[in-house]
């Protein structure tokens, strides 16, 4: 373990600009527990209204019934009430002191980077206590759930219904992330770094499996085996949780 630490250190010794995409193992880190999987909010197949969670999270279930998928968004949500960054969180934010541009594109909606002191983060997945109404266009922000009259509740400027700013199963990625996230790669990255996250979606391996092919350094950070990581120059087989205050610390040369 420590000898892929010192080499993915040495890979990110004097980068200036690096690109960290993180996933649901990240959050996990905190006490999140993920969608499915043993432990998760929904491992088994159906959830108690007899729909697999994908088809309750989707755009056309919130248009057709918002009450229930607003019901399974406010579970999520109540599984994300006071959880805070972890050690790991915080050493990525921390690392924003020897490496000038780090950009974070993440695809977990609770904001835990952020709360850490996250500069830089691109939210491909949007952000679950930032809502929105689609008639008016008002955009008010929630800490907690717990603050809404009811569900699905109401846009106080008009009436019609809010909606969280996260992208359900079946909708679009929103243009302004993907923006964002272009204009990283177009300006050029160091180096690569994939954390807590299976790379199963195309627009999250794609980075790194294209530093991969130009010859840049990529790691990934993750104790289990993913899409990419026959792919990358350097495995840290560990929880971010774990390696990444380590990392820090090899980086500051200490």
């Amino acid at each position: 373990m420590d000898a892929e630490l010192a080499a993915a250190a040495a890979a990110l010794a004097g980068a200036r600009r690096v690109l960290v995409i993180t996933g649901a193992g990240m959050s996990a880190d905190a006490g999140l527990p993920t969608y499915r999987g043993i432990g998760g909010l929904y491992e088994q197949d159906l959830t108690e209204d007899g729909l697999p969670i994908e088809e309750a999270l989707s755009g056309a279930m919130l248009r057709a019934r918002p009450a229930l998928t607003w019901k399974y968004l406010a579970q999520i949500e109540q599984a994300c009430r006071g959880v805070q960054p972890h050690a790991g969180h915080r050493a990525l934010a921390l690392m924003q002191s020897v490496i000038p541009q780090l950009s974070v594109l993440t695809q977990n909606i609770d904001g835990l980077h952020q709360a850490a002191g996250q500069r830089e983060v691109i939210e491909i997945h949007g952000r679950l206590h930032a809502l929105r109404c689609d008639s008016c266009g008002a955009a008010p922000a929630v800490s907690s759930f717990a603050e809404l009259s009811g569900l699905p509740p109401a846009c106080p400027a008009c009436g019609e219904s809010l909606r969280p700013q996260v992208v359900l199963f079946g909708e679009a990625l929103p243009a302004a992330a993907i923006e964002r996230l272009e204009q990283v790669l177009a300006r050029g990255v160091d180096a690569v770094m994939s954390i807590g996250t299976t790379s199963v979606f195309p627009y999250i391996a794609a980075p790194v499996v294209q530093a991969a092919r130009l010859g840049l350094p990529t790691i990934e950070i993750n104790p289990g085996e993913t899409e990419v990581s026959g792919v990358v120059r350097h495995r840290v087989r560990q929880r971010a949780i774990d390696a990444l205050p380590a990392l820090l610390h090899r980086l500051q040369g200490r």
